[in-house]
């Protein structure tokens, strides 16, 4: 019997991986929805394939992963070289 398992590591992205999913978004969603949405936004971390994302405060979080996470889940994806499934939104007070 073979046994295959898979370790999943925890990663925080470097200020070079957040701001060039920054910038893609910046190209999808143009610059007044970007800079009411994502100003100030700070794509953290990678934990298995679960992307968090802290938002300025609960309604910009919450709009943002209403609209734009399967967006920020391909970008993500591509520019990490690992696959991200889903992408979870906060406020920010809820940043460690």
């Amino acid at each position: 019997m073979i046994s295959i398992c898979y370790f999943l590591a925890s990663m925080h992205l470097t200020t070079v991986q957040d701001q060039a999913i920054a910038a893609r978004m910046a190209l999808i969603v143009g610059g007044a929805t970007f800079d009411r949405l994502f100003a100030g936004v700070r794509f953290d971390e990678v934990d298995g394939d679960i992307l968090y994302v802290y938002a300025k405060d609960e309604e910009t979080a919450a709009e943002m992963e209403d609209n734009f996470a399967l967006h920020i889940s391909i970008i993500a994806t591509d520019i990490l070289k690992s696959e991200v499934g889903i992408v979870l939104v906060l406020p920010k007070q809820l940043s460690q």
